[in-house]
């Protein structure tokens, strides 16, 4: 291959001649470590931007209505609400007045010290004020959050200091199955609310269900065979892409789940109200009639939450278990209690997982639902053969001593 080189003649001119001609700058190149070129390729330029048209930044007003639907759970909604409505309070409070939304690092950090200044004078717990704190972070715009690292360091502080100084993070009690089957005997299964509450108690324990997920739960997602049930949890705290979990659950002498969801689902079918996008439990009245709800009622038929936790917490005090080993009974109790039960017998922390909903790899199972009372039934000194009376008679003897 040639390559043919061109040479201009010129002359060099000496004293004070004209000054050269500065040459244009080159093209500016946007270059970052993220930048990956093949070969011959130049990166963008730096001025360079995408060709956006007005059309482009539009939506449609069908687009508008549905993200005014909610995206999050009512209960987080309404925590984060009134968690934001106290920080927006305290940035208007200050002299001068600080911007809440967007606000910055120091403003967040600032407001999150005076939250554990308030804990420490045992207004709040830690895992509280980092809750609060959370909440207003996720509230921020994503480009403008601030950094919570300054804030996060005192709060490891405090609670390490909380913790040696005899402080205990609130949990409610296991109901293991021994509690649950007690709260069962003491249910009149004779109406339409001990019908009803039966079959609550036997579902949240055998399902592990949350307080939320039991609200929420439909009519055609439940279906009952001679062995057993098949639940689909369609909408889960750690499932907020709606995928579902369905599992089946085998039918035990204990808890009698098929029998009891078939007494339910009867009671619904007399009422008129087992249609298959009704909700699975339904408020009643004291003589077991639907209770009715304005027209304009935000969560429809469905009932509260924290009315099925009071239902559940009532149950426990008819039941003379209001309080298992200091701690009281909610409905949070049977996720609990299930999952310390299945524990106990060597269920394995991904079944464990699986049945309770909670993200793959989670380590909550284990660490915070894992509730066996007392000291619990098994003792990780059993494993070590015992040495001293006749077993050390054995040992000598199979020592050949």
């Amino acid at each position: 291959m040639s390559t043919e080189v061109e040479v201009i003649q010129a002359e060099l001119v000496h004293g004070h001649g004209p000054s050269p001609v500065a040459a244009e700058p080159g093209p500016r190149y946007l270059v970052t470590q993220h930048t990956m070129l093949g070969p011959g390729e130049l990166p963008p330029l730096a001025d360079q931007k995408p060709a956006w048209k007005d059309a482009d930044f539009r939506l449609t007003a069908e687009d508008e209505a549905d993200l005014a639907e909610p995206d999050l759970a009512e209960t987080t909604i309404t925590n984060r609400d009134s968690t934001v409505r106290a920080f927006m309070l305290w940035c208007a409070a200050q002299q001068p007045p600080r911007l809440a939304y967007p606000c910055t690092t120091a403003t967040y950090t600032s407001y999150g010290l005076h939250l554990i200044r308030r804990g420490k004078a045992g207004e709040f717990k830690p895992d509280s004020v980092g809750q609060y704190m959370s909440r207003i972070y996720n509230w921020q715009p994503l480009d403008y959050r601030p950094d919570a690292s300054r804030f996060k360091g005192r709060l490891r502080a405090w609670k390490k200091d909380w913790v040696a100084a005899g402080g205990e993070v609130d949990r409610a009690a296991a109901a293991t199955i021994k509690y649950t089957v007690r709260i069962l005997a003491s249910i009149d299964e004779s109406t339409h609310i001990g019908k009803r509450d039966a079959f609550l108690v036997v579902l949240a324990y055998a399902n592990l269900h949350r307080e939320s997920e039991l609200a929420d739960q439909l009519v055609k997602r439940l279906r009952i065979y001679t062995t057993g049930i098949h639940v689909t949890t369609a909408l889960s705290k750690t499932d907020q892409t709606g995928k579902g979990s369905g599992r089946f659950i085998n039918d035990r002498e204990d808890l009698q789940i098929v029998r009891r969801a078939r007494a339910w689902l009867a009671v619904l079918r007399d009422l008129g109200a087992d249609g298959p996008d009704q909700p699975l439990f339904r408020a009643l009245t004291v003589k077991g009639g639907l209770r009715k709800y304005p027209p304009e009622r935000k969560r429809g038929l469905r009932m509260r939450p924290g009315s099925l936790n009071e239902r559940m917490q009532l149950l426990a005090e008819a039941a003379g278990v209001p309080y298992i080993d200091g701690k009281k009974v909610t409905s949070h109790s049977w996720r609990a209690g299930a999952n310390t039960d299945l524990a106990e017998k060597g269920v394995s922390l991904a079944e464990r997982n699986l049945a309770g909903r909670w993200a793959d790899g989670s380590q909550t199972a284990d660490k915070v639902y894992d509730r066996r009372h007392g000291v619990g039934t098994r003792d990780p000194l059993d494993a070590i053969p015992q040495y001293g009376g006749s077993a050390r008679a054995a040992v000598a003897k199979a020592r050949g001593e």
